[in-house]
């Protein structure tokens, strides 16, 4: 953990004692502690749970006058980034709060956004460039390797495989990506223009103005100081008992008026349990979060008889259809009110499964919507012969249409498509129901489009514009709980003779053994897989 440091300050009366402290705000920043204990004991990542935890404890310290934020080498994602600025909007109300920036980048202005005061030294890095993104199209690359790519998708908007199947981006992605960016260049319009007083106009004309240096963007209105970090506060100073004082945990309020459970859906949605997959993949990669494992969380906090609410914290751009529909029925029957909020992404699978819930937050900068229908496999029949290699059938055809050796027959396509057309209008029923829009309605927001969390918000997809914090206190209103009533992380019940940790460790092994580059097998897909976004 980073222990933050002391440094002295001058109070009113001319009395002088250590009053300010400095916090580093650095990497990445996931929103909340991994829930599987292995993942948890080896990580070493600063969340955005536990910098709120700190904000709050350093917000009631009397002895604390202001608190020094350094954003250094930010590389989270703008609705964190977000959550983040809104963490430090709350602590400003209660201290004086200067945010430190060095490198004045969009994402790390979100962030910074929050402090009413922004210094960064004459010698910082401007890179206001907007946001944009460039993915690379592999259809060609692999067709010149003896690899194609079956691409069955509803509808014109679902971009999930097109990477793999075409050589170039269609006009439908094209069209949704600009919407999409430009709903984002909003949202960091609206930020920073609220947190620096100006009218909107002037914060979108930061976008064109050609700034390169700092001392231009405070000409500009757009940071309030340029300063380097000792001329910001005092000599530092490390008082043992206020530093004791910080890294001990607060007491959680009492639980006898009731608490609220979290629930984190994270990664690529798949049937069974969650896991890690180990490939080093950006599509594929990372974090699993299982039906079994997130049904089970949610039954247990169903079960809790001092949970009044539950909040699912959403960060996937989707996965399997069977898993999506999987956690959606647990929270459309919870007799317990629901609140979803989104994270990054919480697009395809990760929306369906929010559709049903009593109140959905999304940030602003949130991906979200794609609801649609992808199914594919590659197709490896002219690599297999230039290498030599001859797969041999024996038995029902029908038995390997999923196989990599050959193509789709046409029955074998008409079979598919008729089968991701079913799932399809399973998903527009359900967010019509959900949402309280008509079928016809939501076919036109879907059609696989994805949208952000601000126009989505316009469109009935949510219901407000926020963070956990938000998302927190509308599921104690809901619930009729104080406003303090404590959280606690929901897992499954412990229900084997081994800790959980061992028993993630020989899942692990068995994963390894068998890991596979489609994780989905022959399922129907709601998916968002183009997730490399690159946000300047």
């Amino acid at each position: 953990m980073n222990i933050p440091f002391l440094k002295t300050g001058d109070l009113p009366g001319g009395v002088t004692h250590p009053t300010w402290v400095v916090l580093d705000i650095t990497g990445a920043y996931p929103e909340r502690q991994p829930t599987q204990p292995l993942a948890a004991l080896l990580s070493r990542t600063e969340t955005v749970e536990a910098l709120a935890a700190r904000a709050e404890k350093l917000s009631k310290a009397e002895w604390l006058h202001g608190v020094l934020v350094r954003v250094t080498e930010f590389a989270a994602a703008p609705a964190t980034a977000h959550a983040i600025r809104e963490i430090l909007r709350r602590l400003s109300e209660k201290k004086r709060v200067i945010a430190y920036v060095p490198q004045l980048t969009m994402v790390s202005l979100i962030a910074a956004s929050g402090a009413p005061e922004i210094a960064a030294p004459e010698s910082a890095d401007v890179v206001l460039g907007g946001f944009a993104t460039e993915p690379t199209f592999l259809g060609e690359f692999l067709k010149k390797r003896g690899i194609e790519f079956e691409n069955l998708r509803i509808k014109e908007y679902k971009a999930a495989l097109t990477r793999f199947s075409q050589d170039h981006m269609d006009e439908a992605n094209r069209e949704q990506l600009r919407t999409y960016l430009a709903g984002m260049e909003q949202a960091w319009v609206t930020d920073l223009a609220r947190a620096r007083g100006v009218s909107e106009e002037v914060a979108r004309g930061w976008l064109d103005a050609d700034l390169t240096s700092a001392q231009g963007a405070l000409e500009a209105g757009l940071i309030t100081k340029v300063a380097y970090e000792d001329e910001l506060v005092g000599p530092g100073t490390r008082p043992l008992s206020a530093v004791l004082d910080l890294l001990t945990p607060s007491r959680p309020a009492k639980a006898k008026a009731g608490k609220v459970a979290v629930v984190p859906v994270i990664g690529t949605i798949v049937t069974g349990k969650s896991r890690t997959n180990p490939l080093p993949l950006p599509l594929l990669g990372g974090p699993m979060a299982g039906a079994d494992t997130v049904v089970a969380a949610l039954r247990h906090a169903q079960e809790d008889k001092d949970t009044g609410a539950i909040v699912v914290y959403v960060n996937s751009g989707g996965g399997s259809a069977l898993a999506s529909d999987l956690m959606w029925r647990e929270i459309a029957k919870s007799e317990k009110p629901v609140v979803v909020v989104m994270g990054e992404y919480a697009a395809s699978g990760g929306y369906y499964l929010a559709t049903h819930a009593r109140r959905i937050v999304a940030s602003p900068y949130t991906l979200t919507g794609s609801i649609g229908v992808v199914s594919g496999k590659p197709v490896m029949q002219e690599f297999n012969a230039r290498q030599g290699l001859k797969p041999e059938r024996v038995g029902r055809d029908r038995a390997l249409m999923y196989s990599a050796s050959r193509p789709y027959t046409d029955e074998e396509r008409a079979h598919i498509e008729r089968g991701i057309g079913e799932v399809y209008d399973r998903f527009v029923t359900r967010v019509a129901e959900g949402r309280k829009l008509s079928k016809e309605r939501v076919n036109e927001l879907g059609r696989g489009r994805i949208w952000s969390g601000l126009d989505a918000l316009d469109l009935g997809l949510v219901d407000e514009l926020g963070d956990l914090h938000v998302g927190l206190t509308r599921a104690r209103e809901l619930a009729g709980l104080p406003h303090d009533a404590p959280v606690w992380n929901a897992g499954p019940k412990k229900r084997g003779p081994f800790p959980e940790f061992v028993e993630e460790v020989g899942q692990a092994a068995r994963l390894g053994a068998g890991v596979s580059l489609w994780p989905f097998g022959r399922e129907r897909v709601l998916t968002w897989f183009d997730q490399d976004i690159k946000l300047s």
